[in-house]
């Protein structure tokens, strides 16, 4: 939901050639231990896929040690403490060791997701940086993580088996996850969750199906507009190359309010009883396709899904009817 806390975090347009090779530097280290704990973690299943990955930590290293190289000869031996999570523009990630189960295609769409960010950061690093041996080092790594994104494709080599898959396809399949999908499910599930109580609750308060879904639809494109903007706002994506800021916001957004709007409209019937029904048919649906979206999508366990999703919706439902019959 939108939020009227600031952002303290560094725009990554302040950053100097110091800054900048500190924060490289750091990233790098944390990109190789991801690698490794995901070898780890697809070792005993799927050993070719963990000799994959294994090979991209130790890559990873050596661009540290040569990004070490070039700041010690231009800066001395005190590294700037700056991590990613200092700077506007990059994204957050659930931790690999925090995953209860990790899927090959998880892992597929992680190493990709880490790839193309790494690829942005190092263009965007080299437009700021004057100097011509800083600048030619940048340039050069932003070359190689542009080549790491066709190791997602390797590894599903791996399980599959097959070869010469469409790699222009796989890519705009990731790429519609992250620009749309995403985006978009987060603001369905915001919508279809957060918009239960109020609606409910004026349901069962007022008994008038007119003055629901008046608030069902305040509430439902309420929440678009700030799950719109917020997502919008989150990143402009030229660090993380998830897209548009105005694809993903309009996806969220719209996607916010379709969830908030599902239960809403049975209340343009007249009938209270019949109406409430509907809807309460409605809310099982969305939440429902909901764990199927994450699922299907996002390789959330199907129970887990539920668990987080259907269960937790029914605890929204029930406080309303709940706090609106009170």
């Amino acid at each position: 939901m939108f939020t009227l806390w600031p952002d303290n975090r560094r725009a990554f347009t302040s950053l100097s050639e110091r800054e900048i090779l500190s924060l490289a530097i750091a990233a790098e280290e944390e990109d190789g231990r991801i690698y490794s704990e995901l070898a780890a973690r697809l070792g005993d299943t799927y050993p070719g896929s963990a000799s994959l990955l294994e090979a991209m930590s130790a890559e990873e290293d050596d661009h540290r040690r040569r990004l070490l190289d070039i700041y010690v000869d231009r800066f001395g031996k005190r590294l700037v403490p700056i991590r990613r999570e200092h700077v506007r523009g990059f994204l957050n990630r659930k931790p690999v060791w925090l995953l209860k189960t990790l899927t090959l295609e998880q892992a597929r769409q992680q190493v990709w997701e880490m790839e193309e960010s790494a690829y942005h950061f190092y263009l965007e690093a080299a437009k700021q940086t004057n100097d011509v041996g800083i600048r030619k080092l940048l340039g050069d790594l932003a070359r190689s993580e542009r080549g790491h994104a066709a190791t997602a494709t390797k590894l599903d080599e791996t399980l599959l088996g097959e070869d010469g898959r469409d790699t222009e396809k796989d890519e705009a399949h990731r790429q519609f996850l992250l620009t749309y999908v995403q985006p978009g499910l987060a603001g369905l599930m915001d919508g279809s969750v957060s918009t239960l109580a109020p609606v409910f609750a004026a349901a069962f308060a007022t008994g008038d199906t007119h003055q629901t879904f008046l608030v069902g639809l305040a509430a439902a494109i309420g929440a678009g507009i700030s799950m719109g903007f917020t997502e919008a706002a989150s990143d402009d994506g030229k660090l993380t190359g998830r897209g548009s800021p105005i694809k993903r916001g309009l996806a969220a957004g719209i996607m916010t309010a379709v969830g908030g709007l599902g239960h809403a409209m049975p209340y343009l019937i007249h009938d209270f009883w019949t109406a409430t029904g509907i809807a309460a048919a409605v809310v099982v649906l969305e939440l429902w396709a909901i764990a199927y979206i994450q699922k299907r999508y996002m390789q959330t366990p199907f129970w887990r899904a539920v668990l987080q999703v259907v269960i937790g919706g029914a605890l929204v439902f029930g406080a309303g009817v709940f706090i609106g019959m009170a």
